[in-house]
């Protein structure tokens, strides 16, 4: 099959899209964004890449990364990991600190902030560099060396941070954070400012398509844990719509408030798409448009 078809197909689907969202309004330096803008990809399990509109424009992956801070961090500690954060949906805001307390400072999932923090936490005390591993990764599966964090980003995300500082401190109370919380906020905010484009994800993603195995051929996770990473996506990934992201693209994502979102067809190949206007839950409007329009046209699915 060849993807390029369908994807010109769905962008002449999206340029009708009356609405789109609108940007992520609570980080400045997001705010700017148009929503009319957007970009696909699809990567093969051998690197072959398709795209459409903007996919080789670079934007802020922010929660994107989280995928990828999961995976390098369970690669590392395996099942250990667990005992520190949950794979349940959350039913509510991936900023809240509702939950926290009633359930004894363990995140619901790795999605959520407090979740990420908790990975970016752990993957940070093995490495001594969080941000550093994330980014190496990102440049070796991409095939880009060129990628890297936008500071401006990071700055305007640490200005507003106080609610993560907020979930940092809670979880560091019920001993479940390790590093000093300035720290590591530093660490979660240039991970989230990485830019990078539709291609490029789309091709770091592509491990999980593989079962585990990275492009060189070498084995990052267990077929069993790439199974794992790619279920707590399909639950977890796209804030408190995935029950209707899983209804209607039946793919696992994740989603970023920068308006990117990736997803697997395990064995079959990798997706990210990119449109800045978000709805009232943080997924891109014609992201989740595109994806279900996708899914529809190929037919392909886990389900």
């Amino acid at each position: 099959m060849t993807f390029q078809p369908v994807l010109e197909r769905i962008a002449e689907d999206v340029g009708r899209m009356p609405d789109r969202g609108r940007p992520a309004g609570y980080i400045p330096a997001l705010a700017a964004c148009d929503p009319g803008r957007f970009g696909m990809a699809v990567a093969e399990p051998d690197g072959t890449v398709y795209g459409v509109g903007e996919w080789r424009t670079p934007f802020s992956a922010q929660s994107v990364t989280k995928v990828f801070t999961l995976a390098l961090d369970l690669a590392r500690e395996g099942d250990a990991l667990w005992e520190h954060v949950g794979r349940e949906p959350s039913g509510n805001p991936f900023n809240s600190l509702v939950q926290l307390e009633y359930e004894g400072g363990i995140p619901r999932n790795p999605f959520i902030n407090a979740g990420a923090l908790v990975v970016t936490d752990r993957l940070h005390t093995r490495t001594g560099d969080a941000a550093a591993e994330l980014l190496t990764f990102l440049r070796t599966e991409s095939g880009n060396p060129g990628l890297a964090f936008d500071l401006d980003v990071a700055a305007s995300e640490d200005a507003h941070g106080d609610r993560n500082a907020a979930l940092a401190h809670f979880m560091a109370s019920y001993g479940n954070i390790a590093t000093p919380v300035p720290v590591l906020l530093d660490q979660y905010f240039r991970q989230c400012s990485v830019a990078a484009s539709c291609a490029d994800l789309a091709l770091a993603t592509g491990f999980l398509a593989r079962h585990g195995v990275r492009a060189d051929g070498s084995r990052l996770l267990s077929r069993s844990q790439a199974k794992q990473v790619n279920a707590v996506m399909l639950t977890c990934g796209t804030y408190d719509a995935a029950g209707d992201f899983a209804y209607r693209v039946g793919l696992p994502g994740k989603s970023g408030v920068g308006g990117g979102i990736i997803a697997v067809v395990p064995g079959r190949c990798t997706l990210c798409v990119w449109g800045p206007g978000l709805d009232e839950r943080g997924n891109s409007v014609s992201g989740v448009a595109a994806l279900d329009r996708f899914t529809t046209l190929t037919g392909l699915s886990v389900f």
